[in-house]
Parts: C-alpha cells; structure tokens; sequence
C-alpha cells in the first residue's frame, strides 16, 4: 500500500484521516495544502512526513528557508520532518536538482523501513503473540513500516504472528490504521482498549511489544504516541520484550534526555469530538491533549534503526552507529 505517490511530476497522497472507511488520494496545491495535511494528520508517521515535506520543499515556488520554517511549524515534535527540510535546503544551496532529492529520500525510506524490519524480525519467533500501540506500518513510511515492519516482512516469509493492538486514543491510529493495515496484509489481529494491554500481557498472549518513535534522544529516552510509555511499564513489570524500531534520522542529538523533547499539544476536540456522532463530554470541560509522551531508557529493551540494534546503554550505541 502506498501513501504517498509522485507519478508525471504530481504527487498525491492517502488522507488517512478518512480510514478504514474510504480510500481517498488527494493532490496539494499550495504550501497550505501541505502544512494542513501534516497538521491535520492527513499525513502522519514521522518518516511520512519527513518524505511528504521533501516533495514539499521540491515542488513549491517559494522562498525555502522561509518554506522550511513554515512547514518544520505543523509537526514540531516529529524530528523527521526538520531532517528532511534541513537537507532539502542543503540541497538547494548546493544547486540540486530538488525533485531528484525529493524522490532519493523516498527511496531511502523504503530501503531503511525493509533494513529495519529485517533486523526486527530477527529478534521474534514465529507464532510469537505481538503488542502494537499506534500506527508505524507502510502508511506512516513509504513501505513495510517501522514498528509494524518485521510483522509485514515476516508474513512475506511465512511467519505467522498473533497480533493485538491499542487502539490508540484519542486518535484511534491503531484501530483505524493498525488493525486495517493488517487485515490487508492477512495477519492476525486483534484489536483491543489500551487499558486492555495489562490483562492480555497477564494472560501470557504477549512476547513482545513493537512500536515507533518520533523522536529519539542521546540516551535513548523516546517520544512516542500518547500511551506508549504506560505500554512499557506494563512490559517492564510482565518481563516482556519493548522494542522501538525508527529511523536512524529520528535520533536527536541535540536532546540529551527526554527532558529536553517539546511535546506537541493538540486541541481537546479530539478528544470530545473527533470520531463520534455526539461530543462525548460538555463544552465547558477542560482537556489535556499531549500527542506524545517520553519513554524512559530503563524501559526500552533495544532500538531498533537501520543501521543495527542498539542496547543498553544506549548513548554510547546510538553515538558508535553515527561514527
């Protein structure tokens, strides 16, 4: 499945905020197209954006620093996208051709996603029961995806997983995004709350969780989705595997600790609102709407990247893959 395609020099997109229900590709027109559609989530999955904002900055007649600024402005916790626009403006500087860069990170990203899930795959067993939490197949990259990548590699391989997955509020990305990639793939899936994860790790059905990662700091401390990090205490406490698999490129350098990863907030109608036929509570009800939260190193197991498997300790890893 592709979410993003450029064909006869236009690109569209797959407005995932219309799934599982219709599949509809859209065409952006204008700078604002493109910052809305990461806004708005129309895009999403952090090396999604990175490659959707490099076309972007290829395609819009614009000034690109001030283009750059503009679109690094939608998503700023998703460290792939400055990434991308920081080395589109290198490229433009450089005197590039910027469609060609444009369509060389895609590239990338497809080779990095099958690198990552091959290294992922290696650390599961067929027939291994697996705990996803949001969305980081095939719609939120180019193709197999990151965290949901060695279940989509390993089914091409004959492995058979039983998967359960969060689904993910207040977006719901792992019911509506998760559990439909995988339904297309024909794994097994089964969706779930996520205040379900405990009992089914209780039960024994988990022998590992796999999820994404926005942004990665030096010692490891990951921003992922809303939820994640309660995901990982439970695994930490059920003596089960956590694993974050994510592109070498979402590693921050410039964060020394979680601490230091901002953290998007986003409007409470997602939480009333977005997905219901009613609102779910009264208007005057104050909302706490965090898109990510950080997940502490001490209860990362490994991090998985293109380049390999990291484990403890982590800041001494992830600095020897950059030399």
């Amino acid at each position: 499945m592709e979410n993003i395609i450029f064909e006869n020099g236009e690109l569209s997109f797959l407005d995932q905020t219309l799934l599982p229900n219709e599949e509809k590709y859209i065409t952006p027109k204008s700078k604002e197209d493109y910052f809305l559609a990461i806004k708005n989530l129309q895009v999403r999955g952090a090396p999604a954006i990175g490659i959707f904002a490099a076309y972007a900055m290829a395609l819009i007649d614009e000034n690109k620093e001030e283009l750059k600024k503009y679109l690094d402005s939608s998503r700023p916790t998703a460290v792939n996208l400055s990434w991308a626009t920081s080395r589109m403006l290198r490229a433009y500087n450089e005197g590039k051709n910027l469609i060609d860069e444009a369509i060389a990170i895609h590239n990338e990203d497809k080779e990095m996603c099958r690198k990552i899930s091959e290294y992922g795959l290696s650390l599961l067993k067929d027939g291994d029961g697996i705990l996803t939490h949001c969305n980081a197949g095939a719609l939120a990259t180019s193709k197999y995806g990151t965290g949901l990548g060695p279940l989509l590699l390993g089914k091409e391989k004959g492995y058979n997983f039983k998967v359960f997955t969060d689904e993910t509020r207040p977006l719901l990305q792992g019911a509506r995004l998760t559990s439909y990639e995988l339904e297309k793939a024909g794994i097994d899936v089964t969706l779930i709350c996520d205040n379900m994860a405990s009992l089914v790790m209780k039960q024994g059905k988990i022998n590992a969780v796999l999820v994404g990662a926005d942004r990665i700091a030096a010692n490891g401390d990951t921003a992922n989705k809303i939820g994640t990090s309660g995901t990982a205490i439970l695994a930490k406490y059920y003596n089960i595997p956590f694993y974050v698999l994510a592109p070498y490129s979402t590693i921050d350098f410039s964060c020394e600790t979680g601490e230091d990863i901002v953290i998007e907030e986003r409007s409470g109608e997602e939480i009333k609102e977005m997905f219901f036929e009613k609102p779910t509570a009264l208007p005057q009800t104050k909302c706490f709407n965090p898109a990510f939260d950080v997940t502490d190193n001490s209860l990362i197991t490994a991090i998985i990247t293109e380049k390999g498997i990291i484990r403890k300790p982590f800041k001494k890893g992830l600095k020897n893959l950059y030399d």
